[in-house]
């Protein structure tokens, strides 16, 4: 398997108290595979993101990605989180190229392969200007963008779209689904958004707080092309507001 959580735990100090924010929480993720951890505020989806990146240490359990233990960042895996953290005095192509920087590629190879993800995004013609320019969408493809140009084996998102307004954030499901597909990389997503995770996902972790658990897993059968107004897409919707009303102690394997 090429993401493996074992028993991971994590609790936090809160008002002198121990909150446990994951409990026990295990999950296999398979390469290339798209998978979204769904679940309202507090039931550890983040930390769990955070704890795959390198972010933040475990007290007890485990992760390994291709069997290496996680313990730090690494430049193979990168995460995008809902502020785009785009440098203000550098332009689009500029803030492309940041993370190849410290590789030993001639100034000719940065320029391309950083218009390489530019055009992917959808962002050409904008190559000069400056992230106070750009509207919310077009700094989080930017955002995109320069992640992809380091060319990571597996990316993060934490809540990307949150920001955005309902079209730009629909629109740019699209093109992170058509990305995904196109470039094949191992993507762990977190929403709280049920719609969005049925769009993107190849299956859904759904996570429950007061502790932060897994609840079920939901395989999405829906393939690559998916329409938001077709019945499967709202049939698998409905079944997952329909897990959200399970027993607290009850957990699924969920196949639909």
């Amino acid at each position: 398997m090429y993401i493996e959580v074992k028993g991971a735990s994590k609790k936090y100090k809160q008002g002198g108290k121990d909150v446990v924010v994951l409990d026990s929480v295990s999950l296999d993720i398979e390469k290339g595979e798209f998978v979204c951890l769904l679940g309202p505020s507090g039931c550890g989806k983040s930390t769990l993101l955070n704890v795959l990146a390198g972010f933040e240490r475990l007290e007890s359990g485990s992760v390994a990605i291709e069997g290496a233990a996680v313990t730090a960042p690494s430049p193979k895996r990168i995460t995008i989180f809902q502020n785009y953290g785009l440098l203000p005095w550098r332009s689009v192509l500029k803030n492309v190229q940041l993370g190849l920087e410290p590789q030993k590629l001639d100034r000719a190879e940065k320029i391309r392969i950083a218009q390489k993800y530019i055009d992917l995004v959808g962002l050409t013609g904008l190559e000069k200007q400056h992230p106070r320019q750009l509207s919310g969408g077009q700094q989080q493809r930017v955002s995109i963008a320069r992640g992809l140009a380091v060319d990571p084996e597996v990316i993060f998102m934490d809540e990307p779209f949150g920001a955005l307004d309902a079209i730009t954030r629909m629109k740019l499901q699209d093109d992170i689904l058509k990305i995904s597909r196109e470039e094949k990389k191992t993507i762990v997503f977190v929403t709280h958004d049920i719609e969005e995770a049925v769009f993107l996902a190849d299956r859904i972790v759904v996570m429950m707080a007061n502790p932060g658990r897994i609840k079920s897993i939901v395989k999405v059968p829906l393939g690559d092309h998916r329409d938001r107004t077709s019945e499967d897409f709202l049939y698998v919707r409905d079944k997952i507001f329909e897990l959200f009303n399970l027993k607290a102690d009850s957990y699924i394997e969920y196949y639909i």
